[in-house]
C-alpha cells in the first residue's frame, strides 16, 4: 500500500441493492455516499452524493440488470467527481458481511477460502451471505488487485461466554448443525460501546453498558469492559426485541401450531415471523413517526403496538442489568433510538430502582451529536449515540490493510 493510500470504499450489499460509503481515513472524512436499489427490477434506481465537493445529490432511474453493472454505475459516479476506484488513494474496499459464524471473530482480507467459509454459512444466514458474495467477487473483479476485507456482522459478539451463546437443545444436534446464538448488528454495538465510554470520559474497558440499537430491526447487547457477554438476536436477526416487521421473542411451538393448525408451510411461518410481524404485524406500521401520531389520534391498536415493543425493552433492559450486575450507561442508537423521543423516555419509565431516568428537556433535543439525556442525580447515564456502521467498517478495514 502507498503512502497516499488513504482512502476506503465501503459496501453494503443487499439482495436488491448497494449502499457505499468512500471515506478518507486521515479525519474519517465521507467523500462521498449513495444508494443503489430495486436491482434486477424494471426501474431500478441510483442515489449519489458528492460530499467531498459539496455537489448536490444525483440521481438516475433505469435497469440495473445486476450488481455488477450496480457496482460499475457507482464506479462512474466516483469517477465523475474525480474519486475513481483506479485512483492510487484508495486503500481498500471494505464489505459488511452480515454472518461470520464462530470462524471469523476480527477483520478479515478476503481470499479464496474465506468466500467459501462464508458461503458455507449461508444456510444460516439465507437472505444476507449470498448478496454480500454477490458484492464481494463483483468488487473483487473491479479491482482484482486491491485488498478487499470482510467486517462480519457477528464478529462482536463472539466474546460471549457459551452459557449465554448455547441454546438448552440436545448439543450434538445444535453443533451438528451450528445452532446457537450468534448476535448482529455487531459493528454498531461495537461503535456505541465504545462512544459511550468516551461520553462517560472513561476507557472502554472500564465500562459497562446497555446498548439499544433501535431501527427497523432492533437489538440489545450487554458490553462489559467492552467485550459483549449477551445479546438478543441469535442463530438469526429474527430472536430478541419487537422489531419492525419481525416478531422477537416468540415460544417456539407457535410454529408447530401453524403448521398443524393453520395448514402453514416452513416458507410461510418464515414471512409471517420476519416481514408480517412487529409493529407492522400488531398495527400495520412500521414507522415508529406514524405510531405515535396515531396514538396522539386516540388510536388504540397503535397503542398497544408501543406498550408492547417498550414491554419487551424493559425487559431486555432489567435482563442485561442483571447479566452485568453493575451498569454504567444504556445508549439509545439507530432510527428509532436517536430519535424517538418518547421511546427512550417510556423505556427507562419505571426503572428509577435500576437507577435510571431521564431528563425530559434532554430528552427532547434533536442533535446529531452523542450527548446524556439522563440527570445528574441518576446513577446510570442514559445517553444517544448515533451510530456510524461504515465508519467502524472503515475504520477495521484500514487497520488491518495499513499494519
Amino acid at each position: 500500500m502507498t503512502a497516499n493510500a488513504t482512502r476506503v470504499l465501503v459496501l453494503n450489499s443487499g439482495s436488491s441493492s448497494v449502499k457505499y460509503q468512500l471515506l478518507d481515513m486521515r479525519d474519517g472524512s465521507r467523500l462521498a455516499a449513495g444508494l443503489v436499489e430495486r436491482i434486477g427490477e424494471e426501474t431500478s434506481r441510483l442515489a449519489h452524493t458528492p460530499l467531498a465537493t459539496g455537489g448536490d445529490k444525483r440521481e438516475r432511474e433505469a435497469r440495473i440488470a445486476d450488481h455488477e453493472e450496480a457496482l460499475k454505475a457507482v464506479a462512474d459516479e466516483l469517477s465523475a467527481d474525480g474519486l475513481g476506484l483506479d485512483s492510487p488513494e484508495l486503500a481498500a474496499i471494505g464489505h459488511r458481511v452480515v454472518h461470520g459464524g464462530l470462524k471469523f471473530t476480527e477483520p478479515t482480507v478476503i481470499d479464496d477460502a474465506v468466500l467459501q467459509e462464508i458461503e458455507r454459512l449461508v444456510p444460516v444466514a439465507p437472505l444476507h451471505n449470498p448478496a454480500n458474495i454477490t458484492g464481494i467477487r463483483t468488487a473483487q473483479a473491479l479491482r482484482p488487485d486491491l485488498p478487499q476485507v470482510a467486517v462480519f456482522d457477528t464478529a462482536f459478539h463472539t466474546t460471549m461466554p457459551e452459557h449465554a451463546a448455547r441454546y438448552a437443545i440436545d448439543v450434538e444436534t445444535a453443533d451438528a448443525h451450528r445452532i446457537r446464538r450468534y448476535g448482529f448488528h455487531g459493528t454498531s454495538h461495537a461503535y456505541v460501546s465504545r462512544k459511550t465510554a468516551e461520553l462517560l470520559g472513561k476507557a472502554p474497558e472500564d465500562v459497562n453498558v446497555i446498548v439499544l440499537h433501535l431501527g427497523n430491526g432492533a437489538s440489545a447487547s450487554a458490553v462489559a469492559g467492552g467485550r459483549c457477554v449477551d445479546t438478543s438476536m441469535g442463530l438469526t436477526p429474527l430472536e430478541g426485541l419487537v422489531m419492525g416487521t419481525r416478531s422477537g421473542d416468540i415460544d417456539p411451538a407457535v410454529v408447530f401450531h401453524l403448521k398443524r393448525v393453520a395448514g402453514m408451510d416452513a416458507d410461510e411461518i418464515d414471512v409471517l415471523l420476519n416481514k408480517k410481524s412487529g409493529l407492522i404485524g400488531l398495527c400495520g406500521d412500521n414507522d415508529m413517526r406514524e405510531i405515535r401520531r396515531r396514538i396522539d389520534e386516540g388510536d388504540q391498536r397503535a397503542a398497544l403496538a408501543f406498550d408492547i415493543y417498550i414491554h419487551r425493552l424493559k425487559k431486555y433492559i432489567g435482563a442485561y442489568s442483571a447479566v452485568l450486575g453493575r451498569v454504567d450507561a444504556v445508549a439509545f442508537t439507530a432510527g428509532v433510538g436517536e430519535n424517538a423521543a418518547p421511546v427512550r423516555e417510556a423505556a427507562v419509565k419505571g426503572l428509577e430502582e435500576l437507577g435510571l431516568a431521564v431528563d425530559a428537556d434532554l430528552n427532547s433535543v434533536r442533535s446529531d451529536e452523542a450527548r446524556l439525556i439522563s440527570p445528574e442525580y441518576a446513577r446510570v447515564a442514559v445517553a444517544v449515540v448515533p451510530t456510524d456502521e461504515e465508519l467502524e467498517i472503515a475504520n477495521q478495514t484500514y487497520a488491518l490493510v495499513s499494519n
